[in-house]
């Protein structure tokens, strides 16, 4: 392995059930009548699909910019005080100790991942950073992953990816990366296809565990 390529949004920080919960206030629905594994389904892919399925859920009682401004405020409210998932930093020394190229592809705008990789100060680690600024189409096509791959000039085969949702499995695969998906507590119940490891969290298996377990499926 050369490189690793890491998701943002639910991967590096739990931003999906922070958006989730402001979804919650909005609506001002609890969990029994605003069911995870509904939303689930729109979590790592173009934000459109989903405000238009909360707007869905308004009932006609806001417009789709109310809806996007008042999720936006609410959201960042529920992130402002920031934490990296339980692992993410200990993956990302051990993969600039071992030398490997370090990438970023994320269906969200680069402001938006760039803000919190700087609170959380992880900025430094990636060598590449892939947004929706990049692409004309996000995850679950490939061409975030593909041109990360691209940018670093290898084969696909030289990189794993490290994912959280379904739309993002389903692009690294299609991009020829091996995928190790680590879900959290919206993406956990979605199936994922084709997936080459899965782990609760980074704090499960060592880094060098998943890499010997990844390169292991070569031989």
């Amino acid at each position: 392995m050369k490189a690793v390529v890491f998701d943002f949004d639910g991967l590096i920080i739990d931003t999906e059930f922070a958006l989730y919960d402001a979804f919650c206030k909005l609506l001002k629905l609890d969990s029994d009548e605003f069911p995870i594994c509904d939303y689930a389904t729109y979590i790592g892919t173009d934000s459109k699909a989903l405000h238009n399925f909360i707007l869905g859920k308004a009932n006609g009682t806001m417009t789709l910019e109310e809806v996007i401004e008042k999720s936006s405020l609410l959201h960042k409210e529920n992130l402002m005080n920031p934490i990296a998932r339980d692992g993410v930093e200990d993956y990302l020394k051990e993969a600039k100790k071992r030398g490997l190229k370090i990438g970023l592809a994320s269906s969200s705008d680069r402001k938006w991942v760039i803000y919190f990789l700087e609170e959380l100060s992880l900025l430094d680690y990636f060598d590449i950073i892939q947004s929706k600024d990049d692409v004309e189409m996000v995850k679950p096509d490939p061409t975030l992953y593909q041109n990360v791959i691209n940018l670093f000039g290898l084969h696909p085969s030289e990189a794993i990816a490290f994912e959280d949702s379904a739309n993002g499995a389903k692009a690294a695969v299609a991009a020829g990366l091996k995928c190790v998906i680590v879900p959290n507590k919206i993406t956990e119940n979605l199936i994922f296809e084709n997936v080459h490891l899965r782990l609760n969290s980074m704090k499960e298996k060592k880094f060098s565990d998943v890499i010997q377990v990844i390169e292991s499926l070569y031989v």
